[in-house]
């Protein structure tokens, strides 16, 4: 007759005990405190998806003080142009600058942190981790236009931070650089030099000296250059970094020309506003207006 009974616990049972009240008293403190990886998770989640109010430009302009997004427009025809490989549909469409939320560290006791890192997001809706405010460099007030030209900030909290952390890059150096192309990288940081200062400048290079000084119209593809080093902010599409919210798409700073000298959509953005009509939404989504009569005219 056998001694034990498979409902028989063998070794030192009363050890495993105080370990396994160990562990309940840690996930209960760690439950009141919110720290459990499902809480924090969720908290993020409701932070960087909180819709934000974006700036109405009554003028057209973009200002400083505005809160806007960044977006890269997708300008190249899945049939015509590009390799097999940039006309596969998940390099298409639209694209916003984004705090990268690959960095964001969920498994650590402490409170979270805006990441560092910043990737192209496939979503042009205003929320905590795409939107950006447009912050002066030389001391111009609030309300004024940004001027082709013009050096300015680019500020965000990313929906987690408190605090303006601002849009920087450096020189690509043996240990600095992007991690899938190995290009200048840009990053964000909380300190205010010249790494993180930008200009913009009119697409066609060859109207730039007759646009300087003019403001910079909203909506309106420009080029966005980083003072320091002379490169333009880009988004290479066919470089791609996973995160807790699926693809999306490295950016860096790089100047991609054809073979006119002038920069390729890789290197083309638009500064988003809030549309000021009752349909809410952003000018991007606004219909476009057609004069009188031609919408008719189309219809019949």
């Amino acid at each position: 007759m056998a001694s034990y009974r498979l409902g028989v616990r063998i070794g030192n049972w009363l050890e495993d005990e105080y370990a396994h009240q160990d562990l309940l008293r840690d996930f209960i403190r760690k439950r009141e405190q919110g720290q459990l990886l499902v809480q924090r998770l969720a908290r993020l989640q409701e932070n960087i998806f909180k819709r934000v109010e974006l700036s109405v430009s009554s003028d057209g302009f973009v200002h400083f003080g505005d809160t806007v997004l960044l977006m890269n427009p997708d300008s190249k025809s899945r049939d015509l142009e590009g390799t097999s490989e940039e006309r596969d549909p998940e390099m298409c469409g639209d694209v916003t600058l984004a705090v990268d939320m690959e960095e964001v560290s969920l498994y650590s006791d402490e409170p979270l942190q805006i990441s560092r890192g910043l990737s192209a997001a496939k979503r042009v809706d205003p929320i905590g981790r795409n939107a950006f405010c447009i912050v002066s460099a030389d001391g111009s007030a609030v309300g004024e236009p940004l001027r082709y030209g013009q050096n300015f900030l680019l500020g965000t909290k990313g929906g987690v931070s408190d605090k303006l952390f601002y849009l920087a890059s450096d020189h690509k150096t043996f240990k600095n650089f992007a991690k899938k192309s190995r290009l200048q990288k840009v990053f964000l940081t909380a300190e205010v030099s010249y790494l993180a200062v930008w200009q913009a400048k009119s697409l066609d290079p060859q109207l730039r000296l007759e646009h300087e000084g003019f403001p910079v119209p909203a909506d309106t593809k420009i080029i966005i250059t980083h003072c320091y080093t002379n490169r333009n902010l880009a988004v290479p599409r066919t470089f791609c970094v996973w995160s807790y919210f699926g693809r999306e798409f490295e950016v860096v700073c790089h100047n991609y020309l054809d073979s006119h000298r002038a920069e390729e959509d890789k290197n083309h953005w638009e500064i988003i506003t809030a549309n000021p009509g009752s349909e809410d939404g952003t000018m991007h989504d606004r219909p476009k207006a057609f004069p009188e009569g031609y919408k008719k005219k189309l219809d019949s």
